[in-house]
């Protein structure tokens, strides 16, 4: 079968935007190359998720690779992902050149090969993520996370996330409630059960999104903690929980404080990742005004995560 290659230039701080948007038209697959990614990569003290050279390096940007079938209008696809990148703008966020360039492949070309180079990872003292296909020994008291990329939208590996994964491990309370706004993969709802938490509720807009989490929480066995639907963040979310995590844009972070404030216990924590480190103050601010107070900020190459708390009323 053939399938065509979508390929974005943009910038590293709209990459994830970028792969949302091509797995909501459709994509078979997603692949993320961001220098900046490499180099976290590089420097991870627990290993290596995939064998890293610099022929995968691009020389500017980062550039997003989506994979569509022969069936697909591919020129509307390219008009309508040029369209989407413009509105990036809306939100603050810099689509860089927004070049969408265009190939022909064979599914064996990038369906199966790639495979060799990813292999189990250690994100946090306890977590590894693992490909499914690959064999892997956990040590005493390490958790493992099952994921096949190939068939989602993020590896886990992205820093934004590995900073959710780090600070879910220091901060969740043993038999936390949690909920995991813009779950995508549901790899944060996935650690936060392996971690300890009593119920995890998982939330994602796209409908594509929900389907994968599904699929990925049956396949870590963890269905009966874990629990997925289409929701709009917050929007309608009743009852108390321990800790919110977000994963997700700087904006749509500051939109959903007021909701995260709601739902909490508490001392409950609230875990915001997936923002740009030029607008990591702006948050901060937005959470302190609603009545939040900052426990910890860490920054990794570009990107920030703040863990808030709701105090004692």
């Amino acid at each position: 079968m053939k399938w065509t290659e979508i390929a974005v230039w943009t910038t590293p701080e709209a990459s994830e935007a970028v792969s949302e948007l091509l797995t909501r038209l459709g994509a078979a697959g997603v692949a993320i190359e961001d220098p900046n990614d490499i180099e976290g990569v590089r420097r991870n003290p627990y290993g290596n998720w995939y064998e890293v050279t610099d022929d995968l390096l691009p020389k500017e940007g980062a550039r997003v690779s989506a994979y569509f079938s022969e069936l697909v209008d591919i020129s509307s696809f390219v008009e309508h992902i040029k369209k989407e990148l413009d509105s990036f703008k809306e939100y603050g966020l810099d689509p860089g050149r927004g070049d969408v360039e265009t190939r022909e492949v064979d599914e064996e070309d990038w369906a199966n090969a790639w495979k060799q180079f990813f292999k189990p990872v250690r994100v946090t003292e306890r977590l590894t993520i693992k490909p499914t296909w690959e064999n892997y020994t956990p040590a005493p008291g390490e958790q493992i996370i099952e994921l096949d990329p190939g068939m989602a939208f993020g590896t886990g590996t992205h820093p934004t996330t590995v900073l959710c994964l780090r600070m879910l491990e220091k901060w969740m309370p043993a038999g936390a409630r949690v909920v995991d706004v813009g779950t995508g993969t549901a790899v944060l709802s996935i650690a936060a059960a392996k971690l300890g938490a009593e119920h995890v509720l998982a939330l994602d807009l796209d409908p594509v999104a929900v389907k994968v989490a599904k699929e990925n929480v049956a396949q870590n066995h963890e269905e009966n903690r874990v629990s997925v639907r289409t929701n709009d963040l917050l929007t309608g979310v009743e009852g108390s929980f321990s800790l919110v995590v977000a994963n997700i844009l700087a904006d749509i972070v500051a939109r959903m404080i007021p909701d995260a404030y709601k739902v909490l216990d508490n001392n409950g924590i609230f875990i915001a990742s997936g923002i740009i480190r030029e607008k990591a103050n702006w948050v901060m601010d937005q959470m302190e005004q609603y009545g939040f107070k900052m426990k910890e900020v860490v920054e990794e190459n570009d990107w920030a995560v703040l863990v808030a708390i709701k105090p004692v009323s």
